[in-house]
């Protein structure tokens, strides 16, 4: 059982990073693609909120409805500064890109430190989560400085480590903000449209925070 779900993920995972260098490569992939996804996340947000605030009381309806127009709005304004930094506002394109692959990083050594080292837990939100691996992102994701170096190069080394710090804390903060969510609503999982990963905004709840806090950080 465990062989098929690992062969799930992997298959997924070759398809999300062939999608990913589809949507650098070629511009109508890209905003195609960012459209859907956006459209994708909010459909599973909401599904996460409806079952959060699932009463028909006066309440939970007006709940319900700022969730889904504040997150409606949200993911927009995202896919909206995603396609200009992609397209018309070069100076950002390379920001866009090094806050994609710091969230990515940041995923990808929270998940390897943690399950070497473990240790104590991070939070109750999720139980997965552990001290060592929140340490495990910070460090994985300055792997990356060195093959960006020539775009900071006007900036001190202490500043590129506190922008880079900065975005995978965001990044690490939308991964427990859904995690949150998911628990509330009594989910493992935002749906089960990827194999072996969840949904899509399982894949993505780090990346949706740590592009406009990139983004905000570098325009200030």
């Amino acid at each position: 059982m465990k062989s098929i779900e690992l062969k799930k993920r992997i298959i997924t995972s070759i398809f999300l990073l062939s999608l990913l260098f589809l949507m650098f490569s070629y511009s109508f992939i890209m905003i195609i693609s960012s459209i859907i996804i956006g459209l994708i996340s909010w459909i599973e947000f909401y599904a996460l909120i409806s079952k959060i605030f699932k009463k028909n009381d006066t309440k939970s309806k007006i709940l319900r409805f700022f969730y889904k127009s504040s997150s409606l709005l949200y993911l927009s304004v995202l896919v909206f500064f995603t396609i200009s930094a992609m397209l018309i506002y070069s100076n950002l394109y390379f920001v866009l890109i090094y806050s994609l692959l710091v969230a990515i990083m940041s995923d990808i050594g929270g998940l390897i430190i943690g399950k070497i080292f473990k240790g104590k837990k991070l939070s109750k939100i999720s139980p997965n989560k552990t001290i060592s691996g929140a340490l495990g992102s910070f460090v994985f994701s300055l792997f990356l400085i060195p093959f960006f170096l020539e775009y900071f190069i006007d900036h001190n080394i202490l500043i590129v480590i506190l922008f880079t710090f900065t975005i995978s804390f965001a990044s690490q903060l939308g991964d427990l903000l859904i995690s949150l969510l998911k628990r509330k609503a009594k989910v493992k999982d935002t749906s089960d449209l990827l194999p072996g990963h969840g949904g899509v905004l399982d894949r993505i709840d780090g990346i949706i925070f740590a592009i406009p806090v990139g983004l905000l950080i570098f325009s200030i």
